[in-house]
């Protein structure tokens, strides 16, 4: 079930900040200062339950989200529904017309 953006569910996504490591490397991790609170429309996109003891189950979600957000990429974080998720593939804008103008963000909870 998908919800629209302007009545959809609340999430908070981390944005990317630069750092340096102590090898003197420039690593990509998430901002710790504060995230984007936005509203967002999720459509399920795969989910397995583990089959073995010591799989991990699979749980991809797409949200869409408004077109107002910056400074996110691969290596920021999201907490949905209670719970942790790393983003799966680059976030993609959509530049359709008027109202449809968004960001879809795939993201897969954390084990």
């Amino acid at each position: 079930m998908t919800l629209q953006r302007r009545r959809g569910q609340t999430a908070r996504i981390w944005k990317t900040t630069t750092v340096v490591d102590s090898r003197g490397n420039e690593v990509a991790v998430a901002d710790g200062n504060g995230p984007h609170k936005v509203t967002v429309a999720a459509i399920p996109q795969r989910s397995a339950r583990a089959e073995v003891p010591g799989q991990q189950p699979i749980n991809v979600v797409r949200l869409l989200v408004d077109s107002h957000l910056e400074g996110v990429s691969l290596w920021s974080r999201v907490e949905f529904q209670g719970r942790q998720w790393d983003i799966v593939s680059p976030p993609a804008y959509h530049h359709g017309t008027r109202q449809t103008r968004h960001w879809s963000i795939d993201i897969r909870e954390r084990p």
